[in-house]
């Protein structure tokens, strides 16, 4: 994996940590998945250890979880 992947829910914490985000490492680091839209992603991010979200995949496979907006369970219902 070569980029970071963003995940979120599109609630406004979400929003808010994907613009601080794009800002800090730029758009083209970083690929985003807005799992309200995109369900089919929510398995890779559980397998990736993605507990809830806005959440930041490092390349190196390490989650950072960001300013709590919703578990993933919240997510999935």
């Amino acid at each position: 994996m070569s980029k970071s992947i963003f995940y979120h829910a599109g609630c406004p914490v979400c929003i808010s940590a994907e613009h601080d985000i794009i800002n800090l490492i730029g758009s083209d680091n970083v690929n985003i998945v807005h799992l309200g839209e995109d369900r089919s992603q929510i398995q890779n991010a559980e397998q990736a250890g993605v507990q809830s979200v806005p959440a930041l995949l490092t390349p190196n496979g390490n989650v950072l979880h960001i300013n709590y907006g919703a578990s993933l369970a919240d997510v999935k219902a």
